[in-house]
């Protein structure tokens, strides 16, 4: 892999994976489309620092406020404020992601990565998205969040683990569906996003490492998609607090035909 296209792929990883769109899929499609070999799931993941990077600065007040939390739940044993409680639905939400990441590993590396699945989810989770965002009622924030609706949301990021369906689309989707307004979805799902990105990290980067090496084109893909995450990251939530998901959900539809087409045309 040379250092252009490791870039190109950094850049699309660190665009995507915040909005409702599915990185992964993207990943798997720009080498399909390009003609490049696949650099695999290991790789993908790698590039995953860099958002995970542009996570952690782009919320990081909220980080440290819930750094406080714990070091407060650990030592007075008790749950009392906003911050508190978010912190223990962050731990369960991320509960099921790392469940279904350990059960359904092999098949994310392999059959998942099929186009017609990819398009399949695509088309499928477009139309989920529109269909909840448009007719779902706006009517909670992000400090209205309970223990019952992380559950429901963690469950809806293990979807994820299938390329097109989009960890960020699914759990977006899953916050709408039980009614938090759209910048309060995108932020818990931002929010939650960063333990079990951390954990595919820690598992997956010294695969990469051994695979590819510590190499000027991993270093430069991790660059190239900690700043072109941080500016989605900015885009999506100004965005969000303006307009609706529709216009991702017509993109992930064409996106997905875009595929189905690609794939008669090449027999």
């Amino acid at each position: 892999m040379t250092v252009w296209q490791a870039i190109v792929l950094g850049i699309v990883q660190g665009l995507t994976e915040p909005l409702p769109v599915s990185s992964s899929a993207h990943l798997a499609l720009t080498p399909y489309f390009l003609g490049w070999s696949d650099p695999g799931l290991a790789f993908d993941v790698a590039l995953h620092f860099g958002t995970l990077l542009a996570l952690i600065w782009y919320f990081r007040q909220e980080w440290l406020e819930m750094i406080a939390s714990t070091w407060r739940i650990v030592t007075t044993r008790r749950i009392e404020s906003v911050h508190d409680r978010r912190v223990l639905y962050l731990i369960v939400a991320t509960i099921p992601g790392g469940i279904g990441g350990l059960l359904l590993n092999d098949l994310a590396e392999t059959t998942f990565r099929s186009p017609v699945i990819i398009a399949t989810s695509l088309i499928v989770m477009g139309i989920l998205l529109w269909v909840v965002d448009r007719w779902c009622v706006r009517a909670r924030g992000l400090e209205d969040i309970t223990l019952r609706d992380a559950i429901i949301v963690g469950c809806a990021q293990v979807l994820a683990l299938v390329p097109g369906v989009s960890r960020s689309g699914s759990t977006m989707t899953a916050g709408r569906l039980l009614r938090l307004d759209r910048p309060s979805a995108a932020r818990f799902s931002f929010l939650m996003s960063m333990p079990i990105t951390l954990a595919a990290v820690i598992v997956k980067v010294p695969h990469a490492v051994r695979e590819h090496g510590a190499s000027w084109p991993l270093l430069a893909g991790v660059v190239a998609a900690a700043v072109s995450s941080w500016l989605a990251i900015a885009v999506l939530l100004r965005y969000v607090s303006r307009h609706s998901f529709g216009v991702f959900a017509v993109y992930r539809v064409l996106l997905g035909i875009v595929v189905f087409a690609t794939l008669v045309a090449r027999g």
